[in-house]
Parts: structure tokens; sequence; C-alpha cells
């Protein structure tokens, strides 16, 4: 598991609209490929518990950040995540939050629930699939790597 101790605080923040304004024309459909690629790299890990996985089969899933105008939409089918093509029919369930709480959530340093009942993360959608999916998030352990841990030797020693 990882130390989340040792990893930097990331503070609540806004990025300037001008950021979303710009993101919100640019194409949407890479930041769904780009989330079904790290979700299935995560499920090949183990970090998501299989039981959950069967759960939100066929489900479909809406992320919007809504600082940087992203929005992506996947679905989890056949055993894997997978992009939508098409963003016209109602997800299932939706997150939106600014960058800075997806960041804190995934770094571990808030859980859904501070955040959602701080109004920085909103859920909508199946109250039930929302609650499964929130508590699959609770219980993530991410593994400890490696490298993670050792000192860069360019800093030198001392």
């Amino acid at each position: 598991m990882i130390d989340s101790t040792r990893i930097p605080k990331i503070p609540s923040f806004t990025l300037p609209g001008v950021i979303a304004r710009i993101g919100s024309r640019l194409p949407q459909f890479p930041h769904s490929v780009n989330l079904a690629l790290a979700l299935n790299a995560a499920k090949r890990m183990r970090v998501l518990p299989e039981d959950t996985l069967a759960d939100i089969e066929g489900k479909r899933f809406r992320v919007t950040v809504l600082d940087t105008g992203v929005v992506a939409d996947i679905t989890y089918r056949a055993g894997a995540f997978r992009p939508l093509w098409s963003t016209d029919a109602k997800p299932d369930l939706q997150f939106t939050a600014a960058l800075s709480a997806y960041l804190q959530m995934v770094s571990r340093q808030e859980d859904p629930d501070t955040l959602f009942f701080n109004r920085s993360l909103s859920i909508e959608g199946d109250t039930e699939l929302g609650l499964r999916v929130k508590n699959m998030l609770d219980a993530l352990e991410w593994p400890q790597f490696a490298w993670q841990g050792m000192r860069p030797t360019f800093l030198g020693r001392g």
C-alpha cells in the first residue's frame, strides 16, 4: 500500500475560467479513452474489487471536471471499461467536481463522503449505484511499487 503521508498535500484550488472555456470546446472523446485505460490498468493491478465490477456491468458513467471543461463518458461491459462514443444518453451515474477534488480523492487525502458533504463533489443518478461506487473508492488500496521510497541518486548523499 502507498504511504499517503509521503504524498504532498493537495490544496483546494480552481483553475482560471479560461481553461474550462477552452477545454469544453476541445474533443472530449480522448478523455473518455484515457479514463477507460486508467481504470483498466487499475483492474489489472487488482485494485478494483471484482464483486463491485460485476455490479456495474453495463452501467454508463460520466466524470465532469468543472474547471478544465473535461467530460469523460465510460461504461463497464464484458469485463473492461470502455469509452463511450455517444454522450447523448443520460448516464446512470455522474460525478462532477473541480480538478483539485479529484486529485485529493485519488491520493486518499479526502474521502468521497467529505468531498460530497463539503459540496466539492456532486454525485447524480442511481443512488444505489452511487453508494456501490463510493464504497469501492473508499476501499481502494494502491499497491506499493518497487521504485517508491527510493531516494533519487541525483540528490546526492547526506
